[in-house]
C-alpha cells in the first residue's frame, strides 16, 4: 500500500555545533538585531558554575533579565513566574542555557505570553486535551512575542521541538503545550558547556533520546524521513554514550551524543509516540521521576509489549544497534544496565500498589492512546507496569 503522511518542518533556522556558545550567541544576537536579551537557566548551573556568565559575556550590554528558578517537570507556578518576569522585561530574544526543564519552561511561558495567560488555572486554555476516542485536541495559539535560542546542557532533545510538558501540581497531571514558534529558532551544541552536567543526568537523558528514536521508528505514523534520521541517530548516539561512559572528559564523544540526539529528535511532535513516553509523563507528573529515568525503566517493557505489531521496526532498531536479528528490547535494556542506570520500577520505590492510579492517569495521555498496540483500558497499562517492575 502506498504510504500517506506529512512531515512538518519546524521554524528552526540554524543548528550550530562544535563552536563555543559565547561566540555563537554574540553572533546570533547581532544577526537578529536583538537589543533586549533575557536569559533563562537552572539555579545550579547559574549559581555554582561560570557556564551562564561565560556564555553570555558578549551580550552584557544587551541583557535585560535573568531567570534561574526553573523547576523539574515544569510546574505551572514556575511558568507563571517566568512569564511575569518576561512580561516586565519586554525582551526581543530569549537565551536558554540548560536542559529540558529550562527549555520547556520557556516554551510554555512564550505560549502564555502569546495567549495572555496570567494565572496557573488559566493555563487549561492552552493545553492539549485528549477526546474520548484518544485524539488530541490542540488549541490554536498566536505567535509568541519573541523567539528563543537554546544552548542545551543535557540530551533531552527539548531544543528540537515545539512541544513542551507542563505539570498541574494540583492534579499531578502532566500536560502538553504546543504552538508554532515556541521552540528555539537556533540551537547551539557546545560540548564544553556540558561538562558541568552530572553524569547520570547526561546518560539518562541520552536514553530519553533513544526513546525518541525507537518510538518514532515504531510509531503508527512512521515514515521515511524519521526512519532515516532516527536509525542513523541511534547508531551514533549509542556508540557515543558508551565512549562517554569510559571517558566523560572526551569532548568529541559529547558532541557525537549531541549530534545523535539531533537526529533522534526528528520525530518529536511530527509522529505520534507510544506508551513509553506517555506512561513516563505520568511517572514524572505524579511521582517526580526524571524523564530520562522513566525511559530507562519503561522503554524495554513497552517494546516487548508492542513487539507483535512492531516486529519489522524493532528489527530495524536492532540492525541500527549493530546486532542484526537480535532482540531489540534486550539490546536497549543491556545498554541501560551497562551505563549504570536503573532498569526496573522497583529500583525507584514504585510498586504494584500504585499501578492502578498511574494507569488511570495514563489513559488521559495522548501518547498512551496512540501506542502502536492499542491501549484503551487501565489494565493494559498495569500489565506494562508489572512487566517493568
Amino acid at each position: 500500500m502506498m504510504p500517506v503522511g506529512t512531515y512538518r518542518y519546524l521554524p528552526l533556522e540554524r543548528v550550530h555545533f562544535g563552536r563555543p556558545a559565547a561566540q555563537v550567541l554574540a553572533e546570533e544576537a547581532s544577526q537578529r538585531g536583538a537589543t533586549r536579551v533575557f536569559v533563562v537557566s537552572s539555579r545550579t548551573l547559574n549559581r555554582t558554575t561560570s557556564a551562564v556568565s561565560g556564555a553570555t559575556a558578549g551580550l552584557r550590554d544587551k541583557l535585560v533579565g535573568l531567570f534561574d528558578a526553573c523547576v523539574e517537570h515544569v510546574p505551572r507556578d514556575a511558568v507563571m513566574a517566568l512569564a511575569g518576569a518576561m512580561r516586565e522585561a519586554r525582551p526581543d530574544l530569549v537565551v536558554t542555557i540548560g536542559g529540558g526543564t529550562a527549555i520547556d519552561t520557556v516554551k510554555v511561558a512564550l505560549a502564555c505570553l502569546a495567549q495572555d495567560v496570567r494565572t496557573a488555572a488559566a493555563m487549561d486554555a492552552i493545553r492539549v486535551r485528549v477526546d474520548a476516542a484518544g485524539q488530541p485536541q490542540v488549541p490554536q495559539i498566536p505567535a509568541p512575542p519573541c523567539r528563543q535560542i537554546a544552548v542545551p546542557t543535557t540530551l533531552s532533545a527539548a531544543e528540537f521541538s515545539d512541544l513542551a510538558g507542563c505539570t498541574d501540581s494540583l492534579s499531578g497531571s502532566k500536560h502538553h503545550v504546543t504552538a508554532n514558534g515556541i521552540g528555539p529558532a537556533s540551537v547551539i551544541l557546545d560540548p564544553a558547556i556540558t561538562l558541568h552536567t552530572p553524569s547520570q543526568l547526561w546518560l539518562s537523558t541520552g536514553i530519553r533520546a533513544i526513546d525518541h528514536a525507537v518510538e518514532s521508528v515504531c510509531s503508527v505514523d512512521a515514515q521515511a524521513m524519521t526512519d532515516a534520521t532516527c536509525l542513523h541517530g541511534l547508531a551514533l548516539l549509542v556508540a557515543a554514550l558508551r565512549r562517554h561512559r569510559e571517558d566523560p572528559a572526551d569532548h568529541a564523544a559529547r558532541l557525537d551524543c549531541q549530534l545523535g540526539v539531533w537526529l533522534c529528535a526528528s520525530g518529536v511532535n511530527r509522529v505520534r509516540y507510544g506508551a513509553s513516553h506517555g506512561i513516563g509523563h505520568v511517572l514524572g507528573g505524579a511521582l517526580g521521576v526524571p524523564h530520562g529515568i522513566t525511559s530507562c525503566v519503561l522503554l524495554p517493557a513497552v517494546m516487548r509489549y508492542n513487539l507483535g505489531v512492531t516486529a519489522p521496526a524493532q528489527r530495524a532498531v536492532a540492525r541500527a544497534l549493530g546486532h542484526e536479528g537480535a532482540d531489540a528490547a534486550g539490546l536497549v535494556s543491556a545498554l541501560i544496565h551497562d551505563l549504570g542506570l536503573p532498569t526496573r520500577l522497583r529500583e525507584l520505590d514504585i510498586g504494584p500498589a500504585q499501578f492502578e492510579t498511574l494507569a488511570q492517569l495514563a489513559l488521559e495521555n495522548q501518547w498512551v492512546r496512540a501506542n502502536p498496540r492499542r491501549i484503551d483500558r487501565a489494565q493494559q497499562v498495569v500489565d506494562i507496569l508489572q512487566s517493568a517492575w
